[in-house]
């Protein structure tokens, strides 16, 4: 009798639930849905690659559920809103949107509308971010905060956006850049909104630890802050400083960092009010964090907080310490980026190959003459047991090193070594089951299954879909998006196709913390096999490299759409980039490569090695190539 899989019980593989956030569920057909809002029916994510393919769009592809951008928007807003009248807070929620996280200009023009009736604004790090700000962020009761390192056109660009009414804040990170701002404010006669970023000397946490302390890369110390406010007491614009603002990092996984950073931080602004400085702001900077693992807890790749105790606590801690400083309430900032635009996104892609120890084979039967080792690991597996499968595991591992030195010194064939090769993953493959349902596993065999497990060869490059996993270990939910009520019987791990070792995925979610493969099923001749990569909306788009020359993917913009059979629509198309595309940002001159091309096989028609019809299929080829999608065709 055949034991039903359910899907509860691919819930317990894959704890969609958990990481999902409500937005990702699985249907009783077995398919990963996406539910943008509460309102919107579940959108079935194989639907919408069939709505692609239909429209001539190939895989590997970005989808984007802008629904669920507007939707985190709304949450991070309201939330905030609702406690500050809870706790009758006299400030408001001002909280802007870094557009470093994201700078696609789709994710941006959608955050900022979600956001105008909050007035929620932007944070720009960089002049080519502050361009994009004062072109597209034109609430100007929304604020504008300015970040990083700053030279007089990045200032004078920040007053610009003054001048024509926009709340532009410029923050100063470097004591250096204030005489700067002084002269170019009176240069253009911009009475300028300053603020100021303090080195915090609170110990952070996680891979971004060293925003914090003496050794943090930007912000003021105390006597710098001091210094400063003199300054610009001196010019007579200290009524100028508007905002007070520190950092303490990204992907905060504990929320006692923040209580941490607000007690120092809190107690600065109170006593800056003490000193006669007109502070409107208190910005908390980023650091908001997204759980990838589901875990609820401390770990990188998850938060041991939601968003509403992350408000609550800014909200209550802050106003506890005004309180008692005897100071106003500030109207509170917060520079969330990926927790906004994490979930909206997701990569998926086709599996187009295994890859196996055991998925090429050699005849071993019995021949005469050969040599004692290809017997003797014959032999092992005809002996192989419950109770002696160690000493045959160790024999295997003898016999073969021995088999290895005899081929060095020319003792063995080639076919001698094929059958030992082959012989040793068989009797490796018949320990594996054995060992699993022991309670104690011998030292040495613990690493077998994972040894023997195989790679699934994706259609896509880790360094530009998921640079994350590769860079700094980050952890992403990896699944596929069918067949979710059928049991996986295959523990892989994710190789992409980059000619490049390290272009691999070997780490993934589990309940026991991180696992090296992740469960899949078997492939089937006749089908696609898909599977997607989530929460891939904060930097993941951004950071991507062309190794190899494989450039941005394919990407779909979708929207919920009740009233239409499928429940959603597509309403964008943006094609990734061809190999004309990504040679040309490499300096390279795709027409002129055409031409000699059509050169080289010109002059092999005039030799006679190629027939002159032959030579225009060839040219037409390489030069739709050049036109074409960087990914493999499926």
């Amino acid at each position: 009798m055949t034991t039903l899989f359910t899907k509860e019980d691919a819930e317990k593989i894959y704890h969609v639930k958990k990481w999902g956030n409500g937005y990702f569920t699985i249907n009783d057909k077995g398919e990963l849905t996406a539910t943008p809002d509460s309102k919107s029916p579940p959108i079935v994510i194989n639907e919408v690659i069939k709505e692609m393919k239909a429209q001539n769009i190939t895989l590997p592809a970005v989808i984007r559920f802008h629904d669920i951008l507007r939707e985190r928007v709304k949450i991070l807003n309201k939330k905030f809103r609702d406690i500050i009248e809870e706790a009758n807070y006299e400030g408001r929620y001002m909280g802007v949107y870094p557009i470093k996280v994201n700078q696609m200009r789709e994710v941006v023009e959608e955050i900022i509308e979600a956001g105008s009736k909050f007035d929620f604004g932007i944070e720009a790090g960089s002049k080519a971010e502050l361009l994009t700000a004062l072109a597209f962020n034109d609430n100007t009761n929304s604020l504008t905060i300015l970040n990083g390192y700053k030279d007089e056109d990045y200032l004078r660009l920040g007053l610009m956006g003054t001048k024509l009414g926009k709340k532009i804040v410029i923050v100063i990170e470097k004591f250096s850049e204030l005489p700067k701002l002084l002269k170019l404010s009176k240069e253009m006669g911009v009475t300028p909104l300053i603020g100021i970023r303090a080195k915090l000397s609170i110990q952070s946490q996680g891979r971004w630890a060293k925003s914090c302390g003496d050794k943090a890369k930007f912000g003021l110390t105390i006597a710098e802050i001091l210094n400063a406010v003199q300054l610009l007491e001196d010019s007579h614009l200290k009524e100028s400083i508007k905002l007070f603002h520190f950092h303490i990092g990204s992907q905060i996984s504990d929320i006692r960092t923040f209580k941490d950073a607000l007690n120092e931080g809190g107690r600065i602004y109170a006593k800056l009010i003490k000193m006669g400085v007109n502070l409107q702001y208190f910005d908390v900077g980023g650091g908001l964090g997204v759980d990838y693992d589901g875990s609820r807890s401390t770990n990188d790749s998850s938060t041991n907080y939601s968003i509403s105790e992350y408000a609550a606590d800014i909200v209550y801690g802050l106003k506890q310490i005004c309180d008692l400083e005897g100071v106003p309430h500030p109207s509170i900032v917060t520079e969330s980026g990926r927790a906004i635009t994490a979930h909206h996104s997701c990569v998926i892609t086709n599996i187009i190959d295994k890859i196996s120890a055991d998925q090429m084979v050699y005849e071993t039967k019995k021949m005469a003459g050969e040599h004692i080792l290809v017997d003797n690991m014959r032999d092992l597996i005809n002996l192989l047991t419950s109770e002696n499968y160690q000493e045959i595991y160790n024999d295997a591992l003898q016999y073969r090193e021995e088999s290895l030195q005899a081929f060095k010194l020319g003792i063995l064939s080639l076919v001698e070594r094929a059958k030992i090769d082959t012989l040793f993953n068989q009797i490796m493959n018949s320990i594996v089951p054995i060992i699993a349902n022991n309670d104690f596993i011998p030292e040495g065999l613990q690493s077998l299954k994972e040894k023997l497990s195989p790679q699934y060869l994706c259609n896509f490059s880790v360094f530009q879909s998921a640079a994350d996993t590769w860079a700094i270990q980050q952890l992403l939910p990896i699944m596929p998006i069918t067949r979710l009520n059928e049991k996986p019987t295959q523990n892989c791990s994710i190789a992409d196709i980059t000619c490049d070792s390290d272009g691999k995925i070997d780490r993934f979610i589990s309940l026991d913390g991180i696992a090296n493969t992740v469960p899949l099923h078997e492939l089937k001749h006749d089908e696609e096999y898909l599977i997607g990569l989530f929460l891939t909306g904060a930097y993941q788009d951004v950071m991507g490299d062309m190794h190899n020359l494989f450039g941005r993917l394919n990407e779909v913009h979708i929207y919920s759409d009740a009233a239409d059979p499928q429940g959603f629509y597509i309403e964008e198309f943006i094609q990734g980039n061809s190999a004309s595309n990504v040679l040309a940002t490499m300096q390279y001159n795709p027409e002129y490569m055409a031409q000699k091309m059509k050169k080289m096989v010109n002059k092999e028609i005039s030799r006679g090695r190629i027939l002159p019809r032959e030579g225009v299929k060839l040219v037409n080829f390489y030069e739709e190539c050049l036109k074409s999608y960087t990914y493999l065709k499926h």
